[in-house]
């Protein structure tokens, strides 16, 4: 699957669509590209999840990439973490633009030397305000950070975390949950913990189905969705900050 146009961009997709998100939106695919995608750009999707991954020589023609989000484990051994794990290196080596959302935000962590695992808070599903931290190195984001509030609201939907970010890093964000909502390494790699594409009936399914499935309790779902009724994202500025990332403005 793709989306025609000059500059290239690849989606490094870690789970597989719901049938919700199918039904609705048509894949992750056009979610992410709706929020992070712009006139005149191509996307490529490659389902790492399933084994799909870029060409190595391929590599080069690609101005960015961004990977999503994983009900898997970032800090687990399956095959196509390791490989992912060996690709972020890569990409890091050529100095690419690689922006991480949730289990993203984890392995791009885990590959270039930090450490991750299970929140020691337990789940943090809903909405999460994060406070960006102050005094941050000019060139954090090539300035997409510049006159941003203090504090962002976003949508979460994770029990593992970030523990320690790599060797240079700069953590960007932090919550009342979680010590690393967002971290950057160079101009060149972003990672963030909640989700900026997610809308707020996207999140309602997942807690649906995680109930279901009785990874949490259902009065807790319940009382999850209920707060998030009164409550928005700041989406919006969100996808401002990925897109001045992506494009290096």
């Amino acid at each position: 699957m793709k989306v025609v146009g000059e500059k290239k961009y690849a989606l490094l997709m870690a789970s597989k669509d719901s049938d919700y998100v199918k039904k609705v939106y048509g894949g992750y695919f056009n979610v992410f590209v709706a929020a992070f995608g712009e006139e005149g750009e191509q996307w490529d999707l490659f389902r790492v999840v399933d084994g799909e991954f870029p060409d190595v020589d391929e590599l080069h023609k690609y101005h960015g990439f961004v990977i999503s989000g994983s009900p898997h484990d970032a800090h687990g051994n399956d095959p196509w973490v390791l490989r992912l794990c060996v690709l972020i290196q890569t990409l890091f080596a050529m100095e690419k633009k690689v922006l991480g959302i949730c289990f993203g935000h984890q392995v791009l962590c885990r590959a270039l030397g930090g450490k991750i695992g299970r929140a020691n808070s337990g789940w943090d599903i809903g909405l999460r305000k994060v406070r960006l931290v102050e005094d941050l190195h000019p060139s954090t984001l090539d300035g997409g950070l510049k006159e941003l509030p203090s504090f962002l609201s976003i949508i979460e939907c994770h029990q593992d975390e970030v523990w320690e970010v790599p060797v240079g890093a700069q953590v960007i964000a932090v919550s009342d949950m979680t010590g690393v909502e967002m971290f950057s390494l160079g101009s060149h790699i972003l990672g963030i913990q909640g989700h900026p594409e997610y809308t707020k009936d996207i999140l309602y399914n997942i807690i649906d189905r995680l109930a279901n499935n009785s990874c949490i309790e259902k009065e807790f779902a319940e009382l999850t969705k209920s707060k998030l009724e009164s409550a928005e994202p700041d989406r919006k500025t969100w996808e401002k900050i990925c897109r001045s990332f992506l494009k290096g403005r």
